[in-house]
């Protein structure tokens, strides 16, 4: 146990570059954009809730990575495979059988373009 926990506190942290999303403009109020980060092979889900308000997930499943979608009418990331549902506000669970919250992507407002900055996992 004290190995784990020295590790834990000198092992190195993920670095997440900084990639640019897209134009603000691009994206009406309650739709998505799909893009990958930190790398091509990790999609995620962009989802624009307010005029000036947005949230972006992993878009894998916590459960088996099957692909979320946002359902529109019922404010919240779906995944298909076993009816597990997100909060699109928090990306927390709201109903099993995915185990944890879907990552969450930091954003950050350059003039006109959102860019990721990060994952908080």
């Amino acid at each position: 146990n004290v190995w784990i926990l020295i590790r834990s506190w000198f092992g190195a942290q993920p670095v997440f570059p900084p990639q640019a999303i897209g134009a603000i403009d691009d994206v009406a109020v309650g739709d998505v954009k799909l893009f990958s980060y930190p790398t091509p092979e990790d999609p995620c889900i962009l989802i624009r809730t307010a005029t000036d308000r947005f949230a972006a997930y992993s878009q894998k499943c916590t459960h088996l990575s099957c692909a979320v979608y946002y359902a529109r009418e019922e404010i919240r990331l779906e995944c298909p495979c076993h009816e597990g549902y997100f909060a699109v506000e928090d990306g927390r669970v709201l109903q099993g059988p995915p185990p944890r919250p879907l990552p969450r992507v930091i954003l950050r407002r350059d003039g006109n373009n959102l860019i990721a900055t990060g994952v908080e996992l």
